[in-house]
């Protein structure tokens, strides 16, 4: 009978945790950005300067999620296919933004490239802005979201062993040949997966971008930035109306991540 117990108390312990944790909150920022109608909730998400914040955010992730992807398939393929010096610290600094807290990166990069920087004269010069800038909020974003593709890629390629591509290279395939036919297919749903992740976390971004982006209103605020904003300004409403955007990417990004684990085991299950 305890036996039984047992479990049943667990489960119910981790409902409640799960509730207390997500489905509360998630409750509250709804009931918070309905409180004064649907009417208001529409002003708040279609405002000026919330539309150019969703548009930015969406520049920034577009990028990240490109760069962050050409750059993941790369170093995956090259970490798990050759051998060569400084291979561990390669690994090391893709694991990097995992150690290193969003704010202190972007303190680095302002020391880097900010107007009394490291870099801050010859950007001068050549009339480059980083800082308080767009580019400042995708070099941030990279950073932050450098380990999702990599990561998620770099176990599956060992994984799979490199005989196909081997087999491909004997019969005379080219290296693109072999990228277009055998690895791309091979990786796509664990390529997809980082992608879904590097982009979640992209444009749910705060701490990095809030300290390169200057908090220049209809310039260099990103969604976060746009809500923490509007909440500073006792506009509650709308802060939390432009919240439940971001609340409905992260279920978007949940709903996309069961499909492509359910994909992912089906496959293994064929295999």
């Amino acid at each position: 009978m305890k036996i039984k117990i047992i479990p049943i108390f667990l489960v119910i312990l981790a409902y409640i945790f799960a509730g207390i944790i997500l489905i509360l909150p998630i409750y509250t920022v709804f009931s918070e950005a309905f409180s004064e109608g649907y009417t208001k909730y529409i002003e708040s998400i279609t405002g000026e300067y919330a539309l150019f914040a969703i548009g930015l955010t969406v520049k920034v992730s577009i990028v990240s999620v490109i760069l962050n992807t050409i750059f993941g398939v790369t170093a995956a393929f090259t970490i798990t296919r050759f051998n060569f010096p400084g291979k561990n610290i390669l690994v090391t600094i893709i694991d990097s933004p995992f150690a290193v807290s969003p704010v202190v990166s972007g303190l680095i990069f302002l020391l880097l490239f900010g107007r009394q920087g490291y870099f801050g004269d010859f950007l001068n010069e050549h009339g480059i802005k980083i800082v308080f800038n767009t580019p400042g909020l995708i070099l941030a974003t990279v950073f932050i979201t450098f380990p999702f593709v990599a990561r998620e890629l770099v176990p599956l390629m060992q994984s799979q062993g490199r005989e196909e591509e081997e087999a491909g290279m004997l019969l005379g395939a080219s290296f693109f040949q072999l990228l277009r036919r055998v690895i791309l297919p091979n990786i796509k749903w664990g390529l997809l997966y980082g992608i879904i992740l590097c982009n979640a976390r992209a444009m749910g971004e705060f701490g990095a971008v809030s300290v390169l982006s200057g908090h220049i209103r209809g310039k260099t605020t990103t969604l976060p930035l746009h809500i923490e904003m509007l909440y500073n300004e006792f506009d509650s409403v709308g802060a939390f109306s432009c919240a439940t955007l971001l609340v409905f990417l992260s279920l978007l990004t949940l709903i996309f991540k069961l499909i492509l684990e359910k994909r992912t085991a089906s496959k293994k299950n064929a295999d």
